[in-house]
């Protein structure tokens, strides 16, 4: 009960956060990602996409019973992407930023250890 809570949640964020960024431009995405400035576009849209898929591979493989282990794969993933989130906002001077980041980190990590 647990991972599906928690996956969900993480689903949810992730899904809206990686779809503006895969759809948005630059200047949209600007006032709410600041970072957006630094890194390029294809990157950014790379992100989106790897947040998206790993979003859906959060809740799909564990609610199909096909390939459960993704999920795992899913939450190391997202772990990863954090981590890389983490290490731009320092690179930027943005400590004081980091504590969504490290909470989603937390999460991810959470998930890799309950996932089904």
């Amino acid at each position: 009960m647990l991972y599906w809570i928690l996956a969900g949640l993480l689903a949810v964020f992730y899904l809206y956060a990686g779809g503006k960024k895969v759809t948005q431009s630059k200047d949209q995405l600007a006032p709410m990602m600041g970072w957006v400035d630094t890194v390029p576009m294809p990157a950014v849209r790379l992100i989106g996409a790897l947040e998206i898929l790993g979003a859906l591979g959060l809740i799909l493989p564990p609610l199909t019973g096909i390939a459960a282990w993704l999920a795992v794969a899913a939450a190391i993933g997202l772990a990863i992407v954090q981590i890389g989130g983490i290490a731009v906002h320092v690179s930027r001077g943005e400590t004081k930023v980091i504590g969504l980041n490290i909470a989603l980190l937390a999460l991810a990590v959470v998930l890799i250890f309950i996932a089904p």
